[in-house]
């Protein structure tokens, strides 16, 4: 028999940078170990802050991506035209459209598969963002 499980949450408002987020989404969804094989879409609905999948480790790492990020797309360049909600508004959009709206992640014997340093990453990307919204969609027998 194929599950089908959808639910919208809210996470905390996080500051600017990169945070792991697995534990708020398979404590957000309980009914993924009814799930043997199947999948887990996980959706943003943002413009400004993004998702990935990266090293659960090491905290320098989500350090070294919001620093990267800040290089590669810097705030105040000449050329915005979109600046009315503040300096970090326009490269927010940018780096969340480098980065991802949506990532997906097997879900084997009721858990996620993900690799042995792996985890879901919130990347927010304004300086103050706030409260951000996903969508989680598991699925699978």
């Amino acid at each position: 028999m194929t599950h089908f499980f959808q639910i919208e949450i809210k996470l905390k408002p996080f500051k600017r940078g990169f945070h792991l987020i697995t534990s708020e989404i398979t404590a957000a969804l309980p009914e993924m170990k009814l799930i043997n094989i199947g999948q887990l879409h996980i959706h943003i609905k943002h413009t400004s802050a993004s998702l990935t999948i990266n090293e659960n480790a090491d905290a320098s790492v989500r350090t070294d991506f919001e620093s990267h990020m800040n290089e590669m797309v810097p705030e105040n360049a000449p050329y915005y035209r979109h600046t009315m909600e503040g300096p970090d508004d326009m490269p927010a959009h940018i780096k969340a459209s480098l980065m991802g709206a949506s990532v997906q992640i097997p879900i084997t014997k009721g858990e996620l598969n993900l690799g042995t340093w792996q985890g879901i990453y919130l990347c927010e990307h304004r300086d103050h963002g706030g409260s951000r919204t996903l969508v989680l969609t598991a699925f699978g027998n």
